[in-house]
């Protein structure tokens, strides 16, 4: 049975919160998502809706990174004269876990990433479907990479996907864009004070 767009059943409802990590807390800032991600996840929480934390997880090495070659930098300017470099910023690596003010508590999900989805070669869709899940909330970021990349992911395994839209980061103009003009046309966009509601509905 299709839901109603307006309904969410708390029951079959997860929340995926997306590298809110110390590491990425000025981007967070700047789009002005902690404060809208903590009381979803606090709302969440009063209705047993699963809070799940996708987290980057890299090896030291980096013999795990992507290797993919791009044009630009992640801030879209062109490589250097050296060409792309792979793996993880060094300097971000002593601040990979989740912001404070996001603290995981005991019966949350964790789940360490090695690509920017959250359900590439993780344990996300086990554990969402071995609970009756069968809608996803998003919010995070970046958003036109690890939340697109996982909204993507989480359509072509047939989950109901919600953005949340004022839990997002990553650069404003990519974000304007993907909540504007890309993710309507695949899944909902709402407000955490329509999410709230709709699961109280």
């Amino acid at each position: 049975m299709i839901p109603s767009p307006d309904d969410l059943d708390p029951t079959r409802t997860a929340l995926v919160v997306f590298d809110m990590l110390e590491c990425y807390r000025e981007a967070a800032e700047q789009a002005g998502a902690i404060a809208p991600v903590v009381r979803l996840v606090a709302e969440c929480r009063k209705r047993r809706v699963p809070v799940c934390y996708a987290r980057a997880d890299h090896r030291p090495d980096d013999a795990d990174a992507n290797r993919t070659i791009s044009d630009t930098t992640p801030e879209f300017t062109p490589w250097g004269p050296q060409g792309p470099r792979f793996g993880f910023d060094p300097s971000k690596r002593r601040r990979m876990g989740v912001l404070s003010e996001l603290a995981p508590q005991p019966g949350d999900y964790d789940i360490p990433k090695h690509r920017w989805s959250a359900l590439h070669g993780t344990h996300l869709d086990l554990s969402l479907r071995s609970r009756g899940v069968d809608t996803v909330l998003l919010v995070g970021g970046s958003t036109h990479v690890g939340i697109a990349s996982t909204a993507y992911a989480a359509r072509d395994l047939d989950y109901q996907v919600v953005i949340v839209r004022d839990g997002l980061t990553g650069l404003q103009p990519q974000r304007t864009f993907f909540v504007t003009s890309v993710f309507p046309r695949m899944c909902r966009v709402r407000t955490v004070d329509q999410v709230v509601a709709m699961l109280d509905a």
